[in-house]
């Protein structure tokens, strides 16, 4: 496993071109009437709906690549689709970069086109993206609405819908590009004898410091969503069997050794681990490498819980 690089902000998107420091900078027609709006393209239709992408760049590049400012996984995706730059006026505009399947906005195919608030950009098959010119008060409400989307409302966490659509994609791209994925499926050890002993409000407090306790562990390309009940799920890219393993050791290390607090004393638990790893195509689908990973997380929990059991594919 490499060593947990330092968290990166979300919403920054990086790049060689210049940054700017405001969207009047970049985009005059944004500031009207005193009140100040940068640009976004915001997720409406495909993978993570309700996802914004702030437009920082004098350019930026959509496309599947890695190498994209954006990347878009969806089906009919062009490695390199298209970009969006600035005219000598400050508007904004987007061109097609020769992309197979075309770049459309309101429904019309373009070659580039430039771009107004509210304008919906179809790229592939299913994904449509809105240029949306928005102040901190619609900012905020945006990515509030993003949040309860693909969060557990209890640990804050990604929630399984949102870990299955993020799935697809990761392994659409280690699959075609030989690269190692790991998943690891985590189960709490008794907890139903949590709930009742100490009752509903104390087994939430143990989920939510699990969930810390996880997070804290993983590196920031990893992802960690509940998938329900007592059940927590890794996404680690780039990742091999052996790496795949020796995460799965320090999660359950860890979580034997912590003591969650409550009144009148503490509550310790241990977790059960199963993991699986797609490597060099030894598995066909993402369906396979979750159940793969699950039946090594029950092979686990049949030996005596609190132990890491790893499945064997291909």
């Amino acid at each position: 496993m490499k060593d947990k690089d330092p968290k990166p902000d979300p919403e920054r998107i990086e790049g060689e071109s210049t940054m700017v420091t405001s969207l009047e900078e970049l985009y005059p027609a944004a500031s009207r009437g005193g009140v100040s709006k940068r640009a976004y393209l915001i997720v409406i239709a495909g993978n993570s709906v309700g996802e914004m992408y702030q437009i920082r760049k004098e350019e930026i590049r959509i496309g599947r690549d890695r190498s994209s400012d954006i990347i878009v996984t969806d089906v009919g995706i062009s490695r390199a689709h298209a970009r969006i730059g600035q005219k000598p006026e400050g508007d904004l505009f987007i061109e097609d970069l020769g992309s197979t399947n075309g770049t459309f906005v309101n429904g019309e195919q373009v070659k580039d086109r430039t771009l107004k608030d509210g304008d919906r950009i179809q790229l592939g098959r299913t994904t449509i993206l809105k240029f949306s010119l928005s102040d901190d008060l619609e900012e905020g409400f945006q990515r509030r609405m993003f949040d309860s989307a693909v969060r557990d409302g209890l640990t804050r966490i990604y929630n399984r819908q949102y870990f299955e659509e993020r799935l697809a994609s990761e392994f659409s791209y280690a699959y075609r590009h030989f690269i190692p994925l790991g998943v690891l499926m985590m189960d709490l050890d008794h907890f139903k004898n949590v709930n009742d002993t100490y009752g509903h409000p104390v087994g939430d407090v143990v989920l939510r410091s699990v969930a810390a306790t996880i997070q804290r562990i993983i590196r920031t390309e990893d992802m960690l969503a509940r998938y329900g009940g007592e059940e927590f799920v890794i996404l680690a890219r780039n990742t091999d069997a052996p790496g795949a393993l020796i995460l799965a050791e320090r999660i359950r290390s860890a979580v034997q050794e912590q003591a969650v607090p409550i009144a009148g004393g503490v509550v310790r638990i241990t977790i059960s681990v199963g993991t699986s790893t797609l490597e060099n195509r030894n598995v066909g689908k993402p369906e396979e490498l979750i159940a793969a990973a699950d039946e090594a997380l029950y092979h686990a929990k049949r030996l005596g819980r609190n132990r890491c059991v790893q499945a064997t594919t291909g």
